[in-house]
């Protein structure tokens, strides 16, 4: 593998920071780390740093800074914008912060939490529970997501609903800069009105204003009280009015409302394995429903049947199914969780990560199908996501039959179509993944220009020699 302008004697400064078992050049080695969970992007690398403490990191970056180095940083690599994957032919290194996994205080008076950036989403979740506490982002890939990454794309996830996302979940920071200074804000102060809030400026920036190796998170008392449920819908405007019930019935105990195409269904069913449909008829639309409650499990059934019991009533719910135990309300959840994943065997798939005003999204669902299915008859659309914070998951599988790469070829297109229905219903384009390379440049042309100069000026006063993840999120020159 070229190094592109990197002298092996150089390479060796950064070696010697980590050690060589540290430092990973094979491309054996490197392989793993070079493209991101949907293939679109694979980059090159000559170098991989795994450092092991804040001095190391920081250690790298001084000496980056000095020789005009570019730094990717990765945690988990489970982004889906390629925010961490290095840029093809440019010599970039990647920083790994795999071994710095430590749950360095766990506060449970306080509520508190501390992690280093590489800690895995799924131990922090453990060592909450363990002092009878709860961290409520749940994703996914919560096994291999790691927390620097969460904090540095703001990971929204499952529980958004009642908890909010990563920026709410975080009272403080530890961040190494494009410098290598240490910037220590690990405060655990719920108010702390004492200037710009620099936290906010590295949460969801990707990387690309610092390296994110240590947090100071929110915890929160285990429920006492569960319930899910799975229910069968005629329409999206009845998912709407179900879930407007359900909030007004159960507030801020509402900690997810899911909504489900029957297609995503089929597709899980038949491809992820354990999973089956909780009912016997098929239904247009699905949707979960998950109630937690701080007193009580009588408490958390009383909702949910108050819940399905007005629906019914109402002609909203069609049929319903409520998890008998602990088990079932994992295998509902798992069916949600992997509705990605199944449209992997069904052949090419275009994706779109938005949101939309809660209001508005029969309206956009319904104006996005029509569109999509003018420019590409044929095409199966997997519409699914959080319907209680608006972000819905706007995939299209490819026609059946059809040819993979040129579907896949058409994605700027399918983009276009969709982000221009979103952007008039007064949506994002992005919800919880990001912006990295794959909506870079669309992100400069519908921003308005003085907002897109304000993110070049704050990446200049942090970065003003683009070291630091560069190519993501916002073009700069230096």
């Amino acid at each position: 593998m070229s190094s592109a302008g990197i002298s092996p004697e150089l390479l060796d400064r950064f070696a010697a920071i980590v050690g060589e078992k540290y430092a990973l050049r094979s491309e054996a080695d490197l392989a793993p780390h070079l493209i991101e969970n949907r293939g679109l992007y694979h980059g090159s690398s000559p170098l991989l740093l795994k450092p092991g403490s804040v001095e190391e990191v920081s250690d790298i970056m001084k000496l980056a800074t000095e020789t005009g180095t570019a730094i990717v940083p990765q945690t988990g690599n489970t982004g889906l914008v390629g925010g961490q994957t290095p840029r093809t032919d440019q010599a970039d290194i990647i920083l790994s912060l795999e071994r710095m996994t430590r749950i360095r205080d766990v506060d449970p008076v306080a509520n508190v939490l501390v992690a280093d950036g590489g800690a895995v989403l799924a131990d922090v979740q453990k060592a909450a529970e363990a002092h009878g506490r709860l961290f409520p982002l749940s994703l996914g890939s919560e096994g291999s997501c790691r927390i620097g990454g969460n904090l540095s794309t703001n990971a929204g996830g499952t529980a958004v609903l009642a908890y909010g996302n990563m920026r709410q979940l975080c009272l403080g920071l530890e961040v190494v800069l494009p410098t290598g200074e240490i910037w220590d804000g690990l405060r655990r102060l719920k108010k702390d009105n004492t200037g710009y809030d620099l936290r906010d400026l590295f949460i969801g920036a990707e990387g690309t204003l610092g390296i994110i190796t240590g947090a100071v998170l929110k915890l929160f008392p285990q429920p006492l009280g569960h319930q899910v449920a799975f229910a069968g819908l005629h329409s999206v405007e009845d998912a709407l009015a179900l879930f407007n019930l359900a909030a007004s019935l159960c507030g801020t105990s509402l900690t997810g409302f899911e909504l489900m195409p029957r297609f995503g269904v089929e597709i899980t069913t038949r491809h992820i394995e354990g999973v089956r449909d909780p009912l016997e008829a098929a239904y247009p639309w699905y949707v979960l429903i998950d109630i937690s409650t701080s007193d009580s499990a009588e408490t958390a059934e009383r909702m949910m049947n108050s819940v399905l019991e007005q629906g019914f009533e109402a002609g909203l719910v069609q049929d319903a199914a409520i998890a008998a135990s602990v088990a079932q309300q994992k295998a509902i959840w798992h069916m949600r969780e992997s509705m990605s994943d199944a449209q992997k065997p069904e052949g090419g798939s275009i994706k779109h990560d938005v949101s939309v005003p809660v209001s508005k999204i029969p309206h956009f669902m319904a104006e996005a199908e029509k569109a999509v299915m003018a420019a590409m008859p044929g095409a199966r659309i997997c519409a699914f996501g959080h319907m209680g914070d608006g972000n819905i998951h706007y995939n299209i599988s490819q026609p059946i039959g059809a040819d993979k790469a040129a579907f896949i070829a058409r994605w700027r297109e399918m983009n276009h179509i969709v982000h221009g229905l979103v952007l008039a219903h007064g949506g994002s384009i992005s919800a919880e993944h990001g912006i990295g390379q794959l909506k870079r440049d669309e992100l400069a042309a519908i921003r308005p220009t003085i907002e897109i100069e304000l993110m070049r000026r704050i990446k200049r006063a942090f970065d003003p020699a683009n070291i630091m993840n560069p190519g993501k999120v916002v073009s700069f020159d230096s």
